[in-house]
């Protein structure tokens, strides 16, 4: 089958950061599912783990976790999908990635795709709503329905691949008050018509911010990029007993001290947790995709696409790379076809 790897880690530029390979097609075993991908989408993580994590020597690695693609074969154990099923999901980081013609996938981290979404539409959401989910209703533990009418979000990154469908959940499921940050003009737009009710410059202090559009403070931080450098707005916008949730890796680590005197929690979010660990709760990923897809059909979500680059190819995927690693895309960037 058709694939794209890398056997070393390399900076993007270089002409053997990621190659078009040949591998042998997968066998479903257990729970798997066997899905011929039809589209996938690039993740900041996909850029950390290609400079990260080098393949034994003669070998490549696979990279991709979002994916979208048809059920051909299953595996022994498979109860809840058959072939010819459409399913979505994020995938396992311990396992080969989806930048491959066939995948294999755990049955309990897989959704069923939704209808009213063209495949590369729907390849932009897997990771980063199992993501903005797990941080909103597990992480944070806001409530669902109308029960957050206390609650003042404040969502850093908007308008990133993350904060682009966090900012709809947290708008749809919940009565927060939601408030986005973004520092373009044309980002701006983008987080208040995924429903923030407010939208601040992170490059200006949060707490004057803050204050501009009426809040005196916030009760809950999602810190998705750049948290080292909004750590101390952070901690002086949020109210007492607030809390932060973070997915980004700050490079020369967090002062928990800081937090004390506010009582302030911290908590990390890793959406390959789950999957990586065999948790109990593991088939509760296939369900919010599940809830996920519901609300997509129903026209509550909407895709969260920024750019289309085209067929899964290496050189595709390198400029997909290259973009990411800007850290200034709008949505996400998603490919189709082999």
């Amino acid at each position: 089958m058709k694939a794209v790897g890398y056997a070393q880690s390399l900076e993007i530029s270089d002409a053997k950061s990621l190659e078009d390979i040949e591998l042998p097609q997968p066998t479903p075993e257990s729970r798997d599912l066997l899905v011929k991908v039809s589209a996938i989408s690039v993740n900041p993580v996909d850029t950390k783990v290609r400079m990260r994590a080098a393949p034994p020597e003669g070998e490549y690695k696979v990279l991709g976790y979002d994916a979208v693609g048809e059920v051909v074969e299953v595996g022994s154990d498979v109860s809840a999908y058959k072939v010819g099923d459409k399913v979505w999901y994020a995938g396992d980081i311990t396992r080969p990635g989806t930048n491959s013609e066939y995948h294999l996938v755990d049955e309990r981290i897989a959704g069923k795709a939704p209808q009213s979404l063209s495949d590369a539409e729907a390849a932009a959401v897997p990771l980063t709503a199992i993501t903005a989910w797990e941080l909103l209703f597990d992480r944070l533990a806001i409530p669902q329905g109308d029960q957050a009418a206390n609650v003042r979000l404040l969502v850093i990154g908007a308008a990133g691949g993350v904060g682009s469908i966090l900012v709809q959940l947290a708008s749809q499921l919940t009565n927060a008050t939601v408030i986005g940050t973004a520092s373009r003009p044309e980002s701006q737009a983008w987080v208040k018509e995924n429903g923030a009710d407010h939208v601040i410059d992170h490059s200006k202090s949060f707490a004057e911010e803050l204050s501009r559009v009426g809040v005196e403070n916030v009760t809950h931080v999602t810190a998705l990029t750049y948290t080292d450098q909004h750590y101390d707005k952070i901690i002086e916008a949020i109210a007492p007993q607030g809390k932060i949730a973070l997915i980004d890796d700050p490079v020369d680590g967090l002062d928990i001290m800081k937090l004390k005197q506010k009582s302030i929690s911290l908590h990390w979010e890793l959406m390959f947790t789950r999957s990586m660990f065999q948790t109990e709760d593991i088939a509760a990923q296939a369900a919010l995709l599940n809830k996920v897809s519901e609300l997509i059909d129903a026209g509550k979500v909407k895709t969260t696409m920024g750019e289309n680059f085209g067929t899964i190819n290496a050189e595709n995927l390198k400029r997909a790379h290259s973009q990411v690693e800007t850290n200034t895309s709008i949505g996400k960037i998603v490919l189709q076809g082999f």
